[in-house]
């Protein structure tokens, strides 16, 4: 498959200077006009961050590959359960801003799964990176398994906390709404659960996971969400 390896620095520098310009434009037009357009435009926004993500990653490996088509398989799978039978998140349905839906659900669900697990993925497999190469730390202490644990579940917990952060605006924006007065427990149990599945299969696959850019977009949705729910109370 295609190596990127020598332009990685500059695309990632540029791709995290398209994302802003996304998000910034979206926030403030949200926050301030509170334009339907740019709600409107979710699923480009998501696509945009799809391709970007494509675009940055170094080696676009089979391995690879195979996470991104499950990550999205899983993610829709996961949404399928939770929209017609209210196992997993809670009693909800989606609204129009996320686009076309098969089976009353978004088609590109299964993408942001996919964004948001690699992004966290990265995240939490550079921070390790960073610790292993510290030989004045007590990382080495620690038996491999415990890596992946960490890897894994901090990685879950951070997927918990982004959707909390989240929830509350994708409401108001009609991205979804759910039939019960308050957001139930379930859907942050469920969120974990997802997470953990799908970053345990990224860190079992074997591709590069340096993109710093990766980490870049997941501050950037963090600060959007974050940001837009202050504003919205």
């Amino acid at each position: 498959m295609t190596n990127l390896t020598v332009n990685a620095p500059r695309r990632q520098a540029i791709a995290t200077q398209i994302a802003l310009a996304f998000h910034i434009s979206g926030f403030i037009a949200i926050a301030f006009f509170h334009a339907q357009l740019f709600i409107s435009l979710t699923p480009l926004n998501l696509l945009v961050c799809l391709a970007l993500i494509f675009w940055t990653q170094q080696s676009l490996s089979w391995p690879f590959i195979v996470f991104a088509l499950l990550a999205f398989v899983i993610g829709f799978a996961a949404e399928y359960l939770g929209v017609h039978t209210g196992l997993l998140f809670g009693d909800y349905v989606y609204g129009k801003p996320f686009g076309p839906k098969w089976h009353e659900v978004p088609i590109l669900i299964g993408a942001q799964w996919l964004v948001t697990t690699y992004c966290l993925g990265i995240g939490m497999h550079m921070l390790h990176q960073r610790l292993r190469r510290n030989p004045e730390g007590t990382y080495h202490r620690f038996p491999k398994w415990w890596s992946a644990l960490s890897i894994v579940s901090d990685g879950a917990l951070l997927a918990v906390i982004f959707d909390w952060v989240m929830e509350p605006v994708a409401v108001k924006l009609g991205y979804w709404h759910w039939k019960t007065p308050d957001i139930p427990w379930l859907n942050y149990f469920s969120w974990f659960g997802v997470s953990l599945l799908i970053l345990a299969i990224f860190h079992k696959l074997n591709f590069r996971k340096d993109n710093l850019f990766a980490i870049n977009l997941l501050l950037i949705q963090f600060m959007f969400f974050l940001l837009l729910r202050t504003m919205m109370k």
